[in-house]
């Protein structure tokens, strides 16, 4: 298991938002934990300097492109870019020191996984640099993929047999725990649980992770085989978890398995 870092932008600025309140809906309003006075390329500098591989930069919306670029130059080969990914933009990314892409919504369509348009990312990019984003939420007992900024229910609920599909297709999978990100209330165990049970590759867990001891939770529940990425509750981003603690950590965890 690793910690991976993010860097969240919205309107060109780091942010930390409660994902759950992005809306293209006027009347909803917007609730944001934090804004730096930093720009992109100093925390992408940061990660660079403390080994963290791996992280993420998502583009909340538009006027985000010259951020993306700004951090992904500050740490070439080491931060993934999503975010409005498509196969007509995805290689400026990539030729611009994007490790990998993200996607999401792009690939869905009336609710489902539209497989001709994964198929023409996996042409665009090759399926070694992608990574699917399947954050979802809870529905009854299942846990079902969510899409245009969290606000769309899909048709496509996490199981074994959808994520070996998928696998097929990508490198990682991205899944942030929709109901409990950015709240810093506690994970999703029951998430981390079924990830580590149905995923074939690596996948990342996001959502509510607030302490050590939270990572550690999703560290056990998860088997070691889910990574983690934690973003409002670090004290880089207004919270009051220690990011150099939380870098402390990793570094151990790579120990161990050295």
């Amino acid at each position: 298991m690793q910690f991976r870092p993010c860097i969240d932008l919205h309107n060109g600025r780091v942010k930390q938002i409660v994902g759950g309140t992005l809306s293209d809906n006027s009347t909803v309003s917007l609730v944001t934990n934090f804004e730096s006075e930093y720009l992109s390329e100093h925390y992408a500098s940061m990660y660079r300097a403390d080994n963290l591989t791996g992280g993420h930069v998502i583009m909340l919306g538009p006027g985000n492109e010259s951020a993306a670029l700004q951090a992904l130059a500050a740490y070439p080969g080491g931060l993934m870019v999503g975010g409005g990914i498509n196969p007509q933009n995805a290689i400026r990314f990539l030729d611009a020191g994007a490790a990998h892409v993200i996607v999401t919504s792009f690939v869905f369509k009336d609710g489902e996984i539209d497989w001709q348009r994964l198929g023409e990312m996996v042409t665009a990019v090759g399926s070694k640099r992608l990574v699917l984003d399947l954050s979802c939420k809870k529905k009854g007992d299942s846990y079902v993929i969510v899409t245009d900024r969290w606000q769309k229910f899909s048709s496509e609920v996490i199981t074994s047999q959808l994520l070996e599909k998928l696998a097929r297709s990508c490198d990682e999978f991205l899944v942030h725990a929709a109901d409990v990100e950015g709240l810093k209330s506690g994970i999703d165990s029951q998430l981390v649980i079924l990830l580590a049970q149905t995923s074939p590759i690596p996948v990342t867990y996001a959502g509510g992770i607030r302490s050590l001891e939270d990572l550690i939770e999703v560290k056990n529940a998860g088997s070691a085989r889910v990574d983690a990425t934690v973003g409002s509750a670090l004290d880089i981003f207004g919270g009051t978890l220690k990011y150099r603690d939380v870098v402390q950590w990793n570094n151990q965890q790579r120990e161990q398995l050295s």
